[in-house]
């Protein structure tokens, strides 16, 4: 069984005691893949070093919603710079919104809107960041939508019905998801992939595990958002890439399938999004 975590940040301090034996763990339990994701371009150096470690690690580069007021002229071009000079940058992330506590509302819009330009000129998939923000977040990303234009100049798609014009679809993941099952709905509709974490597990989290139900296998990610949100029975403790067993574990057991299916179906997703090459089953 080959297991993909797609959303992890293993950069932080708090894995700086013992990394190798993380990664041990994370082979013992099936991980073969991880994609990294960066908050600040001011730590992207820090993850290539990583990558150069541990070849499974693919990662993403952008700026955080809740970074946002450290955007400038400069932080595009340093963004695309990054992406272009490093094969091993698979998607434009993570961004997004975050409106918990938020005062800087249009100012994360439009940082937002900015990488979604970039991640379209790079045509690479976001991996989007999104708190207490799924309604602005749907609009916006529709009026993105309807301003690209197609090969034949016409936007075409029909906003009424949250469908994307066709020649400018995104591809890209909602991480983290945490939202009802009418907004997991509406995301859906618009294209994206959903990302479940160890929230998934939690007793409480009814309305996300709804959503785990209803999500169609082909749209069905998986991760641990690490070193944050460890899933039952690990919750209250350190997250760490290992623990994507357990959110593949619950899930299959939500959608009533085996866990060789739901990691062989989540697995393929993330191949597919990221333009990731399994290693070969010994």
């Amino acid at each position: 069984m080959q297991l993909i975590d797609t959303h992890v940040h293993i950069n932080f301090d708090i894995f700086k005691p013992d990394l190798w034996a993380v990664r041990e763990r994370w082979r013992e339990a099936g991980v073969v893949k991880l994609v990294h994701s960066c908050v600040d371009p001011a730590e992207f150096a820090d993850i290539q070093a990583l990558a150069d470690k541990f070849p499974e690690l693919s990662f993403a580069v952008g700026l955080h919603p809740l970074d946002a007021h450290k955007w400038t002229s400069l932080t595009a071009a340093e963004i695309l710079s990054l992406a272009r000079t490093d094969p091993r940058v698979v998607a434009i992330g993570e961004i997004g919104l975050d409106f918990y506590k938020a005062e800087n509302v249009a100012q994360q819009k439009e940082v937002f809107t900015a990488q979604l330009e970039l991640a379209q000129k790079l045509k690479k998939p976001v991996i989007i960041h999104c708190r207490d923000s799924a309604a602005t977040m749907r609009d916006l990303l529709q009026d993105f939508w309807q301003h690209q234009p197609s090969e034949s100049g016409d936007c075409g798609g029909d906003l009424k019905t949250k469908t994307p014009p066709a020649a400018a679809s995104f591809r890209g993941v909602m991480h983290c998801w945490g939202g009802t099952p009418e907004e997991t709905q509406w995301f859906l509709d618009l294209g994206f992939h959903i990302s479940f974490s160890g929230v998934v597990t939690f007793k409480n989290a009814l309305q996300i595990q709804e959503s785990a139900r209803m999500c169609p296998s082909s749209r069905l990610l998986i991760e641990t958002d690490c070193p944050f949100l460890a899933p039952v029975p690990k919750r209250g403790k350190r997250n760490e890439p290992a623990n994507v067993r357990y959110v593949a574990e619950y899930l299959a057991h939500l959608r009533n399938v085996s866990i060789d299916t739901l990691a062989a179906q989540t697995t393929q997703n993330a191949c597919q999004l990221f333009g990731l090459t399994l290693p070969l089953e010994a």
